[in-house]
C-alpha cells in the first residue's frame, strides 16, 4: 500500500493544462457483482469541462475508462488505432471500434495519474504513428524529452532539462519518421531512430536556433531560417555536418528573405515542391515568397494584413494547387474564422483573396488535397478545396476534433461520439466520447454473466459488456441506480477542492473498513502564511490577503507595442482565467484595434497613465491636477477606442511611485497598484550588460517567480518588443499559468485581490 501511494505522489507532477478547479465525481452506480460506475468531470475551463465515464472492480480497485473525451486525436499504429488525449491522459481506441485502453508509458487517470482541470498534454506523434515524443516535467520550467514506442510503451530519454513549452512543442518529426529535430538552450539537435547506440548530444548539434525556425519538406529535407537566409538541409548532411557545427554553417542556401526572421514571433510553411514559402511576420502580416538567392529591394510581395489579435495562423497547401491561409480572431460572442486564397502560379496578378468562412475554426486537408474538413464550436463541414463550397451539409453542434483516414474517409469527434464518416456521409461508431445517462442493464442473467453497461449518448442508447465495442440498442432496460451491494456501500465525500472536489468512498459492509476509491494524493502546496500588515503602505496595494484564498493576480503592462497580446489573450482563454491589463495612452492611441480586442475579451482593463513618463523624475514637477487630468484623459481615449470603461485601478509607468503621486491618484478616485513579485522581464540584455547584472533566461524567471510567489501576489508581465535584445516571458505565459495552477493557485484579476485585501 505504501509503494502504491508513493507512485501516486510522483506522478502528480506530470504536466497537464489546468484551471484551479478540482475533479468532480458524480453518478455513482454499484452493481450486484461489485462493479462501480461513475463519471469524472474536469470542471469548468475556457473550453468547458471534460466528462468521462469509468467502471471499477471494487474487489481490487482496478479502473477502466469506457468513454473518452476527444480533445486531441491522432492516427497511430499504422492506421489501426486512434490515439485520444484529454485531461485524463491518453488512450488507444481501435479504429474498427472498441473501448479505450490506456497508452503504455504515458500518465493516465486509470493508472494512477491525478488529472487536474484543463486539457491534453502537448506531444509530437511520428508520421507513421509508431512513436511519440513528450516532455516529462522535472521542474516548473524544464522537462526531459522522452521517446515512447506506442506498441510496447518502451521509453528512452533523449535529452534532459529542455525548456518547457506548451504552445510550441520543442521537436519536429521528419516525413519518413526516421529522425526528428529538437531545440534545447537556443540550439537545434537531431536524433535518428536507426542508430544502434546513442551518439553524444554534442555530436548531434545542428546549430543555433529555435524550433519555429525549422520546417520539414515533403521530400525529406528540412529547411532552417537564420536571419534572412533560408537553408536547405539534406538528411545525410545532418550526420556529416554535426561534428563541425561550431564553425560550419548548416545546409545550402535555398533563398533569402527580404525581412529578418524572428523565431520568437514569426512562422513559416514550405510549399510541397519546396520552391516557395509562406511566412507570418509577427502575426500581423502573412507573405508569399518564391525562394531565390537574390532579393530585390523594390520587390512587392503578395501579403495579407491580419486583423489585430489574430491567432492559430495556418496554411493549407496541396500539391499542386492554390494555397489557403487560415486564422482566427476572438470577439465578444466567440471565435471567428478567416481564410484567404492565393494562386501561387507565379503571375504578377496573383494576390490573396478573401474566402467565405464556413463553420469552424480548425481545418484539415485531405491527403490528395481535394477536400477540407472544417470544424469548431458551431459544427463541422466537408468542403471541396478548389471551390471552397460544402461538399456535404454541415453537422451542427460543437465538434472537438477531426482527422483524415485517407482520401475517402475521416474521423469526426464531438462530446457524444467518435465516428468514422465516408464521403457519402455514412457513419460508423468507433467509441462513445461521453454519456448523458448510464447504468447497468436490468435483465435476467444467464449463469454468472455480469450485467452489461448501458449509456445514452447523442440521443441514442448503446450497450457493452466492458470488453466488446459499444453497440446500439433500441430497447434498453436500465436497472435502478444503487449504492449498495451484498458486500459494499458507496458514497461521495467532500474534499478540499483541489485536485478533487469530492471522492468516491467504499464501505465494506461484509467486514470492516472504509477506503477511498482513489488514493488520496499528497498535494505538495506551499503553506498559507498569516495575513501581513505590511500591505497598503502609503496607499499602494502591493498584494492581496495572504490568508483564506490561494489567489494570484497576473497583470500585463502595455506601453506602446502590442507584440505578445494575441498570445496572452489566447493563453488566458485556453486556461479559462481572467487577468488585468494596464494600458498606457501611447498604446491606446497606436493600437486602437488591440485596445478593442482587450475590451471584448472580458478581461479587466486598468490605467497606466496617458503617456509613458517617469512621474517620479526629479527633472519634472507634476502637480496633483496633472495626475488627475492624465488619468481622465486615458479614460476618454480608452472609451473612444473600445467603447468600454477603465477600472479605477492604475499604476504609474515603470512602477515609479511617490507619496504625492499616490495621493493625487487617490483623490481622483484611483487605487494605486504595486507588486510583490518582479519578474525582471523588462530588463533587456543590453541594459543588464550596462548595469553589470546577470539577466535571467525565461525559464529562470519562471522558476524564480514560482519560488517567491505567495497567496495574494501580484505578478506584472510586460508585453511588447523592446530594443536591446530580449527573451520574452510573455511567449511562455502558458508554462507560468500551468505551474501556478498545478501548485493549487487560482488566477484572478487584481480587483478581486483588492476587494478581499483592503
Amino acid at each position: 500500500m505504501k509503494k502504491k501511494a508513493l507512485g501516486f505522489l510522483l506522478i502528480l507532477f506530470f504536466p497537464l493544462y489546468a484551471a484551479a478547479v478540482g475533479i468532480n465525481f458524480q453518478g455513482l452506480d454499484l452493481s450486484d457483482d461489485n462493479r462501480l460506475l461513475f463519471c469524472a468531470d474536469s470542471g469548468t475551463t475556457g473550453g468547458g469541462g471534460q466528462r468521462s465515464v469509468f467502471v471499477s472492480r471494487l474487489t481490487d480497485l482496478a479502473l477502466q475508462q469506457i468513454t473518452v473525451f476527444p480533445e486531441e486525436i491522432d492516427i497511430v499504429e499504422d492506421g489501426r488505432s486512434l490515439l485520444v488525449r484529454n485531461v485524463f491522459g491518453a488512450a488507444l481506441v481501435p479504429l474498427s471500434g472498441g473501448l479505450p485502453r490506456p497508452l503504455a508509458g504515458f500518465p493516465s487517470f486509470v493508472t494512477g495519474n491525478v488529472p487536474v482541470s484543463g486539457g491534453a498534454e502537448s506531444l509530437a506523434v511520428s508520421r507513421d504513428g509508431r512513436w511519440l515524443l513528450r516532455l516529462e516535467y522535472v521542474s516548473h520550467a524544464y522537462g526531459n524529452l522522452i521517446l515512447v514506442e506506442l506498441s510496447t510503451g518502451n521509453r528512452r530519454t533523449i535529452s534532459t532539462r529542455i525548456e518547457r513549452s506548451i504552445r510550441n512543442f520543442p521537436a519536429r518529426w521528419s516525413p519518413d519518421s526516421r529522425v526528428f529535430v529538437y531545440c534545447k538552450g537556443g540550439k537545434l539537435y537531431y536524433y535518428p531512430l536507426f542508430i544502434e547506440s546513442d551518439v553524444d548530444e554534442r555530436y548531434r548539434q545542428i546549430g543555433e536556433g529555435k524550433i519555429s525556425a525549422v520546417a520539414w519538406g515533403d521530400r525529406g529535407d528540412f529547411f532552417y531560417i537564420k536571419g534572412s537566409a533560408v537553408y536547405r538541409v539534406g538528411g545525410q548532411e545532418l550526420f556529416t555536418h554535426a561534428v563541425y557545427a561550431d564553425f560550419l554553417e548548416v545546409g545550402q542556401t535555398a533563398g533569402r528573405l527580404p525581412l529578418e526572421f524572428d523565431p520568437d514571433f514569426d512562422l513559416f510553411w514550405m510549399s510541397p515542391d519546396s520552391r516557395a514559402l509562406v511566412f507570418s511576420k509577427g502575426g500581423r502580416n502573412v507573405f508569399y515568397y518564391p525562394l531565390s538567392a537574390e532579393v530585390s529591394a523594390n520587390e512587392t510581395l503578395p501579403y495579407i494584413k491580419l486583423p489585430a489579435g489574430a491567432f492559430d495562423i495556418d496554411v493549407l497547401w496541396p500539391s499542386p494547387g492554390a494555397l489557403t491561409v487560415t486564422a482566427s480572431v476572438r470577439h465578444r460572442d466567440g471565435i471567428a474564422a478567416l481564410a484567404w486564397r492565393f494562386a501561387a502560379d507565379g503571375s504578377q496578378a496573383s494576390r490573396f483573396t478573401s474566402l467565405e468562412t464556413p463553420v469552424g475554426s480548425h481545418y484539415a486537408l485531405s491527403p490528395d488535397g481535394s477536400k477540407v474538413l472544417a470544424w469548431g464550436e458551431k459544427g463541422s463541414v466537408l468542403l471541396d478545396y478548389n471551390t471552397w463550397k460544402p461538399a456535404r451539409s454541415a453537422q451542427p453542434g460543437p465538434v472537438h476534433s477531426c482527422v483524415w483516414l485517407g482520401n475517402n474517409e475521416y474521423i469526426v469527434a464531438d462530446s457524444s461520439r467518435i465516428e468514422r464518416v465516408d464521403l457519402a456521409g455514412r457513419r460508423r461508431l468507433v467509441c462513445l466520447s461521453g454519456a448523458l445517462e448510464y447504468g447497468f442493464e436490468e435483465s435476467e442473467k444467464e449463469g454468472n454473466a455480469p450485467a452489461r453497461i448501458l449509456a445514452k449518448s447523442g440521443g441514442a442508447w448503446y450497450v457493452t459488456d466492458g470488453v466488446s465495442p459499444w453497440a446500439a440498442i433500441t430497447e434498453p432496460r436500465v436497472r435502478q441506480t444503487s449504492h449498495v451491494s451484498g458486500r459494499y456501500r458507496v458514497y461521495l465525500e467532500k474534499q478540499s477542492g483541489f485536485p478533487y472536489e469530492n471522492i468516491p468512498m467504499i464501505r465494506n459492509t461484509a467486514s470492516v473498513g472504509t477506503t477511498a476509491l482513489l488514493p488520496l494524493p499528497f498535494f505538495r502546496e506551499a503553506s498559507v502564511p498569516e495575513d501581513s500588515a505590511q500591505n497598503g503602505q502609503d496607499g499602494v496595494f502591493n498584494h492581496g490577503s495572504r490568508a483564506g484564498h490561494r489567489d494570484i493576480a497576473l497583470c500585463f503592462d502595455l506601453y506602446d507595442d502590442d507584440s505578445g497580446l494575441a498570445q496572452a489573450l489566447e493563453a488566458l482563454s485556453r486556461f479559462g482565467v481572467r487577468a488585468t491589463f494596464f494600458l498606457n495612452g501611447d498604446f491606446i492611441r497606436r493600437h486602437p484595434d488591440s485596445t478593442r480586442a482587450i475590451a471584448e475579451s472580458g478581461h479587466e482593463a486598468a490605467s497606466m497613465f496617458y503617456a509613458p513618463v517617469d512621474l517620479s523624475s526629479s527633472r519634472y514637477v507634476f502637480s496633483g491636477d496633472y495626475i488627475a487630468e492624465g488619468l481622465a484623459r486615458n479614460e476618454d481615449e480608452y472609451y473612444a477606442a473600445s467603447g468600454g470603461e477603465l477600472s479605477l485601478l492604475w499604476h504609474p509607468p515603470f512602477f515609479r511611485f511617490s507619496r504625492e503621486i499616490v495621493g493625487a491618484a487617490s483623490r481622483a478616485g484611483y487605487q494605486t497598484i504595486g507588486r510583490d513579485v518582479d519578474p525582471m522581464d523588462w530588463i533587456s540584455r543590453d541594459e543588464a550588460l550596462k548595469l553589470g547584472i546577470s539577466r535571467e533566461s525565461v525559464p529562470e524567471m519562471i522558476e524564480r517567480i514560482m519560488e517567491t510567489k505567495k497567496p495574494g501576489s501580484i505578478i506584472p508581465i510586460r508585453l511588447g518588443q523592446q530594443p536591446g535584445g530580449n527573451d520574452y516571458l510573455f511567449l511562455n505565459i502558458e508554462v507560468l499559468l500551468d505551474s501556478l495552477i498545478r501548485s493549487g493557485y487560482s488566477v484572478v484579476p487584481v480587483s478581486a485581490l483588492v476587494q478581499r485585501g483592503l
